[in-house]
């Protein structure tokens, strides 16, 4: 028998229908800060409350998604005029089997309780992104990568099972094994065959929370590209651009290569210590509320960038960096998305397969050309894809840039990046996305019509939607 098959009868709703939960009426944005939309927001505070939340919504005719700690950078966990289901309240770690390298935790677990619990027992978590307050719910939905995503892959590759709340059939745990089809939907899907209540994750032991940390300075972008083509010695690898220099100088970088240090540990640096090198330490800094975006500015962040590549050094090997320094540098600052100030900024990211690197070299001579000032950019290798319907990563070059949402020429130049990502095989990455084309999105998701699939068996009046959903014709029956 089918899934399809096994599914539940869908009973129409009541000629009187309730109204639906309403929560508290609040303009939601992703961290980009841009993209906003009003919903009422409806905080679940146990997990039984979901099943009656998504009938409660369907009965009257609403839709609904949810959200977790608003980490996605785009408009994946909003719903103008819907319910938005806030799932942070959700945070218990069920279980951690050491024996057995299974935790068992709801979905609004952040990577910031999660890590120290595992490391506590002599475990980590092999998927981790570049901020601790995402939640391990949106993790899933996005499938998230790290910076070691050509060894461990991505979030998919490390979930044993998830329970599932589907608008169609209530909760049901999912696995690999069990739902192969609505699995892989789910991982990486954006919130829309479901609700997570549950994951169990598959861990990983872990020597000593210590990395040993090779930096390597890059002149150009082409000398950049090629040191990390070269690299196959590195555990994780993620390496920082400077594309506001001028000239050949554009693309120079800081490549920083790491292992897991294991055991024994390094002896303390001076002044660190006993600090525990597994804890997570609180941001140094805040940024205000009000900051005015005019002070990141392209004369600014240019000085700010030479700066660091020249501070940067040489080379400099085996640095012995604890778990917060080697994964959250970002996080040093906390709200670092207000620098951008009230217009916000747009978080753009792609791949391209490994054959296709010269689309990198192409993308930035585009913002180049377009006079666009990325003030941050990331460049990673990446490794197979992990068999999500959705999942952005494949194997190949990786490349987000964080660009001011006030940029003058933003919008043209962001469609001429997706032409040309989508010519040479590529894909933009849903979760920090905020203005896609559909047709686009379909030529660079392959497996769009299987999602779809999926999506009406799980969800088939489309009561779960989103902003994101809507904009890419995602959302099914009610979303168009």
């Amino acid at each position: 028998m089918s899934a399809a098959e096994r599914a539940p009868a869908v009973h129409a709703p009541r000629s009187d229908p309730p109204p639906p939960p309403r929560g508290r009426e609040r303009t939601l944005s992703g961290w980009g800060r841009v993209a906003r939309s009003r919903a009422h927001v409806l905080a679940i505070e146990d997990a039984e409350q979901v099943p009656g939340a998504l009938t409660a919504v369907a009965a009257a005719g609403g839709a609904a998604i949810a959200r977790g700690a608003g980490r996605s950078y785009g408009d994946a966990a909003q719903l103008a005029g819907g319910t938005v289901l806030d799932m942070t309240a959700l945070d218990s770690i069920l279980s951690i089997d050491p024996e057995n390298l299974l935790a068992r935790v709801q979905p609004g677990v952040t990577y910031e309780r999660l890590l120290p619990e595992l490391a506590a027992r002599g475990l980590i978590f092999a998927v981790v992104p570049g901020t601790r307050y995402v939640t391990v719910g949106g993790a899933i939905a996005s499938d998230i990568h790290g910076k070691s995503h050509e060894v461990d892959g991505s979030m998919a590759a490390h979930v044993a099972s998830l329970r599932l709340c589907m608008p169609a059939g209530g909760v049901r745990e999912i696995s690999a094994e069990s739902d192969p089809d609505l699995f892989h939907a789910t991982l990486g899907g954006m919130g829309l065959t479901g609700v997570i209540v549950e994951a169990t994750l598959r861990v990983q032991r872990l020597a000593s929370p210590w990395w040993s940390v090779d930096t390597l300075r890059t002149s150009s972008l082409e000398h950049t590209i090629s040191l990390m083509a070269q690299d196959d010695g590195h555990r994780y690898s993620v390496t920082w651009l400077d594309l506001l220099a001028r000239g050949q100088a554009i693309g120079r970088g800081i490549v920083m290569a790491s292992n897991d240090w294991g055991t024994p540990p390094p002896p303390p640096r001076r002044g660190q210590g006993a600090n525990d090198p597994a804890s997570l330490p609180p941001p140094r800094l805040r940024t205000p509320r009000g900051w005015p975006g005019a002070i990141l500015s392209p004369p600014f962040v240019t000085a700010f960038n030479a700066m660091r590549w020249r501070l940067s050094g040489r080379d400099r090997r085996a640095v012995a960096t604890p778990l917060a320094t080697h994964y959250f540098q970002l996080d040093q600052v906390r709200e670092w998305n207000r620098l951008y100030g009230t217009h916000g900024f747009v978080q753009y990211q792609f791949v391209v397969p490994p054959q296709a690197v010269s689309a990198v070299v192409d993308a930035v001579e585009l913002l180049r050309v377009r006079r666009l000032p990325a003030y941050l950019a990331v460049l990673k290798r990446l490794g197979p894809a992990s068999g999500g319907l959705l999942s952005f990563p494949i194997e190949g070059w990786t490349l987000a840039l964080d660009l001011p949402a006030a940029a003058t020429g933003l919008r043209p130049a962001l469609d001429e990046l997706d032409e040309l990502v989508a010519s040479n095989g590529g894909r933009v990455y849903l979760t920090k996305d905020v203005r896609l084309r559909r047709d686009l999105f379909a030529a660079m998701y392959p497996l769009l019509g299987q999602f779809r699939k999926q999506r009406a068996f799980a969800d088939p009046a489309g009561v779960l939607r989103s902003d994101l959903g809507r904009r890419l014709g995602l959302c099914g029956a009610l979303g168009g």
